[in-house]
């Protein structure tokens, strides 16, 4: 077993220590219950806030089945029937497997639904069945197939493989598949995907029809084929390295790298696994035993439900308590505040922050081991300059040895309704691991236009030393990706210019045409990229013209390894790759363009 330590600033509180919460609950609007008591000792004691309590239930939108929970199927079928379509609804679903073994499954996920064992390792619950993501209700188009994801279960399929017909913001993580693994929607049509990491899949992977995919620590039995963009790291049966013809990036290890925490049951009891970090990872964490890392018990976290105020969300954290957030929609009036070193804030079920009032709707201390994960922040109607930062601005303190991780969380600017942001995520902080983001300013549903749900930049990073793995970013006004930082590095890129561009002049950029996907700041000397991807498709007018995809300083110390451009149909062209380099694109054929080194 692992060794289970317990946090020491959540346990072994000092009477000081308790009242010096009083200060930090003031500090967030937060007012202490008076309770009416006439003497002095009792006076002082009702001026004391209420501590708030940790662990308690998960909720009505958290279905939990064991092996003997009768009538499982039919619960899968009824969330599926009512998420199935619902891209831009307010439901939200985790449904949790407590360890043992299913049989004759099929869970079948819509929107917003996450499905997970609740095992320390995937082994522990198997579902002899299927675990489904198809795309029948888009008439066979998987592009849209968003926000849902696969966590901690081994799965036999019936047929030998299961179908895993995603778009962006649909992880597969720590799952054991024993058969093959089919990426593509019945019928092989359009799909736009993915992400893998921590999962062994004992068969082949067909991609098919999928334009692009990134693999992290994990074993494959093989890789079926390419289309544009396929990478993968420290991956055991990865294909090898040939972008490209076929465009397979592929690197041994991954350089940096941490799982993502979990929910699991150690015998009745809650409490969430934190694995530790790995350098030069290759393969899963638990093919070979129980994972290494630590854990918390649900009662070192405050359980949150939908309509708790952002003061009681900062005044838990202020107590010390950690933040599990259940499924459902939170608005904020003021940013939840993570000041404390090795801070959890976990969401289930695609838990949705929403800032009403222009607001960051979360900020990070520049402190260590901050691990955020699974959850959606949503703009809200009044411009936020921000809506995520990790540590302020002018961050510098060291976090070699313990990251911050940012995993699984998504970032969306219209589409459920009109919403604005100047810029999404600003990473302050160095070290900083960013696994798997998708950043979308929307280009459908409602609330969408130039600017109706204006978001000038994607992601800003700021801090030295930050890694991105799985990075999704899209549809922005100006810069999707702007790099500040030294020593940068992010292993898959994808990206699509915004559609809705009205004219050329909308994106000029002083003398250049365009606003590139990815900016790498002139200051920068070293930096490095594999697998990097963006795509136009200026259907409002055809004839806009992009520079380049990629703009970096001409120096040796700024590497880029297998890049693409290309224009979707010949809506819009490219000039070049990257800065001057690269071929332009043309005609309607939808052939990438490529680079195969920058340095």
């Amino acid at each position: 077993m692992p060794h289970i330590p317990m946090d020491s600033s959540d346990s072994g509180r000092s009477p000081l220590a308790r009242r010096s919460v009083l200060g930090a609950m003031a500090a967030t609007a937060a007012a202490p219950t008076l309770l009416g008591l006439s003497s002095p000792a009792s006076a002082a004691s009702a001026l004391r806030p209420r501590a708030l309590p940790g662990g308690g239930d998960l909720g009505p939108n958290v279905i939990v089945f064991d092996p003997s929970t009768s009538g499982i199927q039919a619960k899968l079928d009824e969330v599926f029937a009512q998420q199935e379509s619902a891209q831009f609804g307010t439901g939200r679903y985790a449904l949790l497997f407590k360890p043992g073994t299913y049989n004759g499954l099929n869970a079948q996920l819509g929107f917003y639904t996450s499905i997970a064992g609740l095992g320390l390792s995937p082994d522990d619950t198997t579902i002899n069945g299927d675990v489904t993501v198809d795309a029948g209700w888009f008439n066979g188009n998987a592009t849209q197939n968003f926000w849902r994801s696969a966590e901690n279960l081994a799965l036999a399929p019936v047929s030998g493989t299961n179908r895993w017909a995603v778009a962006q913001a649909a992880p597969f993580r720590r799952m054991h598949v024993k058969g093959g693994l089919n990426l593509s929607p019945t019928g092989y049509g359009w799909a736009s995907g993915g992400y893998i990491a921590d999962s062994r899949i004992e068969g082949t992977v067909g991609p098919y029809s999928q334009q692009q995919w990134y693999t992290r620590d994990s074993s494959v039995g093989g890789w079926l084929n390419a289309v544009w963009n396929m990478v993968f790291s420290g991956v055991q049966g990865a294909p090898a390295q040939s972008f490209p013809n076929p465009p397979y990036t592929t690197l041994d290890t991954t350089p940096v790298s941490r799982e993502k925490p979990f929910l699991y049951l150690n015998g009745s009891e809650y409490r969430v696994f934190l694995p530790d970090k790995r350098t030069n990872a290759r393969g899963t964490t638990w093919g070979s035993g129980t994972p290494r890392g630590s854990s918390v018990p649900l009662t070192q976290f405050y359980v949150a439900k939908p309509g708790v105020t952002a003061a009681t969300l900062n005044a838990a954290l202020a107590q010390g308590l950690h933040l599990l957030l259940t499924p459902g929609i939170y608005h904020l009036d003021q940013p939840i505040q993570v000041n404390r070193p090795h801070t959890v804030v976990l969401g289930l079920g695609y838990a949705t922050l929403i800032p009403d009032n222009g607001v960051t709707a979360l900020k990070t201390a520049d402190v260590d081991g901050v691990r955020l994960a699974g959850f959606l922040i949503d703009a809200g109607p009044v411009n936020s300059s921000t809506l995520l930062e990790v540590g302020p601005a002018g961050a510098s303190a060291n976090h070699s040895a313990n990251p911050t991780t940012v995993q699984d969380v998504f970032i969306r600017i219209g589409g459920a309704g009109a919403g604005k942001a100047t810029t999404s995520m600003v990473i302050n902080s160095r070290h900083t691991i960013i696994d798997h983001t998708w950043v979308w300013r929307a280009d459908h549903g409602t609330g969408v236009g130039w600017e109706t749900n204006r978001a000038d930049y994607g992601i800003r990073v700021n801090g030295d030393d930050v890694l991105a793995t799985g990075l999704f970013v899209e549809h922005f006004n100006k810069y999707d990706v702007q790099w500040y930082g030294q020593r940068g590095r992010t292993i898959f890129f994808q990206n699509e210019k915004a559609y809705d561009a009205p004219n050329q002049a909308a994106i000029q950029n002083g003398a250049v045409k365009g606003y590139a996907a990815y900016k790498v700041a002139d200051s920068v000397t070293t930096h490095e990229g594999w697998g990097l991807g963006s795509y136009c498709y200026y259907n409002v007018d055809p004839t806009i013209v992009q520079h380049n995809g990629f703009a970096a300083p001409n120096t040796p110390g700024v590497k880029f390894h297998d890049l693409l451009v290309v224009s979707l149909g010949g809506q819009g062209q490219y000039e070049h790759v990257i800065n001057e380099t690269g071929a332009p694109t043309s005609g309607t054929s939808t052939v990438p363009s490529t680079v195969v080194s920058y340095t």
